[in-house]
């Protein structure tokens, strides 16, 4: 639950969003009738549709501590993949900012109210919903889109998210944050839980504008109103993906001055090159880089102002254990997810574990290293185990480079489509392709690549909410593209 700060000054900002600020004074009154409001609709199972603001957090508060089931709704997911989030979770509530698309995710939810608090349209379903049942305890169920078309629910207890945001206070105590800007969308549960219940329990003022104001839409991002953000509220933290930091080094690197109020800028999300990070630090941008997974509550790791070091993921968190298994995969216990919805998986009963999917090594300073996914492990046709990300990794710490997806399995060599950054042509491609296979063994190096002119979007479905490329669906679409960079089986090619 939300804890309220010990004796915070009555007129500090707790809550702000340019349009509205809301003081420490103020917030618990309003979450505590926003809590009344939404008990007396007769909700149970409600789902969060709005855009960055006040009224997201608030609504998001007042349910938390209702322990009132909360499913936030991703804008960036499609209308199939949000009718099937609404039917799977058994939606019968619905708040937005957005009335117009409420009859959109199903035909019979009809208007029953507009927050005083929030100003959020309540919509309440005409029809009973065919419920399955929640895991005890069970508060919020976030959706991941992970690879898949059709998204899966992550059920998580008030225990296990409080756990998180309690272990990231205390984490980054030493950096005395006073102002966390959230940049990435509220409905994922990083910036949720790292950006506003771990900011509020900071004694932090949490600043949520809107995604059209920080230029992050969905499937587009304005370069110059994100930088632009960040220079007008002059906050202490941020919680970037990598791709976000990329345009803040470019933008730094050009001349754009990071506001000195800045002390701790969280990244994680993806894999991040040490180049960019080693850059980052270059520009003078305090860049910590961490490791989560939703079914851990969001962070289990992240770098420290007191334990940093550059090429990890930090040390775990107080609340979580880290170990690694036979295969090299990272293990986590401690308080998790209950499980999925609808689905008997979860953490293993008998040891309370939860089997990642991430490869990783643990430095005899426990500082945890993530090197890949095992299930996107390539086994050449010559038997090398090869872990993509490792490789891609090389690869965008390039600057011509903007993302490169390599592929390999059951080839003789690996292969990649790349996507340049910026204006940058094939010559300067293939320079940045030599430089990078220079640092890699002769298994793990290109042999063949071609630049693709179409970006990895979130909007075309080829890259995650996160930045993870869709490889399945990346393979469908450029199939023969790859194909074309394999010689026939008449042909020979040397693969070594």
């Amino acid at each position: 639950m939300m804890t309220r700060a010990a004796a915070p000054a009555a007129d500090r900002v707790a809550l702000a969003d340019g349009r509205r600020a809301i003081t420490c004074t103020e917030l618990g009154p309003l979450v505590d009738a926003e809590q009344a409001w939404l008990r007396s609709s007769g909700g149970s199972r409600f789902a969060l549709l709005a855009d960055n603001g006040c009224g997201w957090v608030l609504a998001d508060l007042a349910l938390h501590r209702s322990a009132l089931l909360n499913v936030p709704l991703p804008g960036y997911f499609t209308i199939g993949q949000l009718h099937h989030v609404i039917s799977d979770a058994g939606i019968d509530t619905l708040l937005t900012d957005q009335p117009e698309r409420a009859t959109q995710l199903a035909t019979d939810f009809v208007p029953a109210g507009i927050s005083a608090q929030t100003g959020l349209h309540l919509f309440r379903r005409r029809t009973g919903t065919t419920a399955q049942p929640v895991p005890p305890a069970t508060i919020k169920i976030t959706y991941t889109s992970g690879s898949t078309a059709a998204p899966k629910g992550v059920c998580l207890s008030a225990q296990s998210l409080d756990a998180v945001a309690a272990s990231l206070a205390a984490a980054t105590a030493d950096f005395g944050l006073t102002r966390h800007l959230c940049l990435l969308p509220l409905a994922t549960l990083l910036e949720n839980i790292g950006g506003v219940h771990a900011a509020l329990r900071s004694n932090a003022s949490c600043i949520v504008p809107s995604l059209q104001t920080t230029g992050i839409s969905y499937g587009h991002l304005d370069p110059r109103k994100l930088l632009a953000a960040i220079t007008d509220h002059e906050p202490s933290s941020l919680i970037l993906v990598p791709e976000l930091l990329r345009v803040l080094v470019m933008a730094a690197q050009q001349g754009w001055q990071p506001p000195a109020s800045l002390r701790f800028i969280a990244v994680g999300g993806a894999s991040v090159a040490p180049e960019l990070l080693a850059s980052a630090e270059q520009c003078g941008l305090p860049v910590y880089e961490g490791y989560g997974l939703s079914e851990c509550g969001s962070v289990v790791c992240v770098n420290t102002a007191s334990a940093n070091r550059r090429g990890s993921v930090g040390r775990p968190l107080p609340h979580v254990r880290v170990r690694l298994d036979g295969q090299q995969q990272i293990m986590v216990s401690g308080p998790l997810m209950s499980g999925y919805l609808g689905d008997a998986e979860r953490p293993d009963a008998a040891t309370g574990e939860l089997a990642t999917g991430d490869l990783g090594e643990i430095d005899a300073d426990g500082f945890v290293h993530v090197r890949g996914r095992l299930k996107n492990l390539i086994i050449t046709s010559l038997g090398r185990n090869i872990s993509p990300e490792w490789v891609e990794r090389e690869l965008q710490m390039e600057a011509s480079i903007g993302m490169a997806v390599v592929f390999g399995e059951a080839k003789p060599y690996l292969s990649a489509l790349i996507c340049a950054a910026g204006a940058a042509d094939r010559a300067q491609i293939d320079a940045a392709v030599a430089r990078a296979n220079a640092r890699l063994p002769d298994y793990a190096q290109l042999r063949r690549w071609a630049v693709v002119t179409t970006p990895f979007t979130l909007a075309n479905g080829l890259l995650t909410a996160n930045g993870r490329p869709r490889r399945a669906q990346i393979l469908e679409q450029h199939g023969r593209v790859l194909e074309s960079l394999y010689p026939k089986a008449t042909e020979t090619e040397a693969a070594f």
